[in-house]
């Protein structure tokens, strides 16, 4: 017997809706990449995690907004009716998750970036950190080696 198929798939309609649900509240660090690349009018990055995470690296063109701070700060530093990207650290952290549950309770359409910090990281994209824009190698684990797109 098969461990896949013991429990049986869900009708291609079923599925259909499901990961169309799941597109609607989750974005990757591939097309946020292109889309801050692209200048998207309207979309705004947010990197939910302290200060001193912030330091350390974070995405360019994302905005500081700690995660405690958004309920206190949300309406003044981000523009009313824009798409809102939140993310933290990585998938073993939660944090961008809750700021999503912030935003979306402020009014804001929002989905969360998986992977956060650590994939975009991972995939070779630059980071600002103090000292200017830094860049690792990427993970061929996660992403090509050759740093081409996995075109997915």
């Amino acid at each position: 017997m098969s461990n896949v198929l013991s429990v049986p798939p869900a009708g291609p309609a079923r599925a259909a809706d499901h990961f169309a649900a799941r597109m609607a509240f989750e974005t990757d660090v591939s097309d946020v990449h292109a889309d801050l690349e692209a200048a998207v009018p309207g979309l705004v990055v947010v990197d939910v995690r302290d200060l001193t995470a912030w330091r350390q690296g974070h995405l360019p063109g994302a905005v500081h907004l700690p995660r405690r701070e958004i309920a206190e700060r949300a309406e003044r530093e981000i523009p009313a009716g824009s798409a809102v990207v939140t993310y933290c650290w990585g998938p073993g952290c939660n944090g961008s998750t809750r700021a999503a549950y912030e935003f979306a309770r402020l009014g804001y359409p929002v989905k969360e970036m998986i992977g956060g910090y650590e994939y975009w990281v991972r995939e070779g994209f630059a980071v600002r950190t103090v000292t200017g824009l830094v860049r690792r190698p990427a993970d061929e684990l996660t992403a090509p080696r050759t740093g081409a797109a996995c075109a997915c």
